[in-house]
């Protein structure tokens, strides 16, 4: 029975992040990351990948550690936990590809101050099991590299006419060169912010009914 009451908390856990508190379209946080490096769905997909790896990890080693951790220093504890973890992902996107590494730019480094991650370390790991901790910081990337993606093919595809690198349309196709471009970025996450909030007062309208 323990077993089968724990299934629907873990899933609930996981969802968490991917729907009712995604990163991008609900908490509407890490905006800097996700409107700079979003001009491709490559460069997106990466970014939100390296986001969950380090916010797994760091959620994992801050939920293990939280029983010795002083109060008084545990947001320091916590960064030096999250930019270990920033690090390995730093070196390991130079060795598997200087061009991504140069197209995030700066934006790796800055993962560490990404409050995503500093507050699922605080408000979650930091009180819960590894295991739920874990969970929870999946669903939270999940959520997080959803996000990304959702503003990284519309941008490309409509920026550049391709979609992951392969061109979708004929040569006479004009690209939207205002879809790679900041006001491209703050156009299409206005766009997506706009049809879930349409799409909640919606659900809640039918609900009512």
């Amino acid at each position: 029975m323990s077993t089968i009451a724990a299934a629907p908390r873990t899933w609930d856990e996981f969802m968490e992040g991917i729907w009712k508190q995604n990163p991008v379209f609900v908490m509407v946080l890490g905006m800097c990351p996700t409107l700079a490096v979003t001009v491709s769905g490559v460069n997106a997909l990466s970014m939100g990948v390296a986001t969950s790896f380090v916010l797994v990890c760091s959620c994992a080693l801050v939920s293990l550690m939280r029983s010795f951790t002083p109060k008084e220093v545990r947001i320091a504890v916590y960064i030096v936990i999250i930019a270990t973890f920033v690090t390995v992902v730093d070196y390991a996107i130079q060795a598997i590809s200087l061009a991504l590494y140069d197209a995030l730019g700066a934006f790796i480094q800055l993962i560490v101050v990404n409050c995503i991650i500093l507050g699922r370390a605080e408000a979650h790991a930091s009180k819960n099991a590894p295991v739920p901790a874990m969970i929870n910081a999946a669903g939270m990337g999940v959520g997080f590299t959803i996000g990304l993606l959702a503003l990284g093919v519309v941008r490309e595809i409509f920026g550049a006419g391709t979609l992951f690198g392969v061109s979708l349309f004929s040569a006479n196709f004009q690209p939207w060169v205002i879809m790679v471009l900041p006001p491209g970025g703050f156009f299409v996450l206005g766009s997506w912010l706009l049809l879930f909030s349409w799409w909640a007062r919606r659900k809640e309208a039918q609900q009512n009914a």
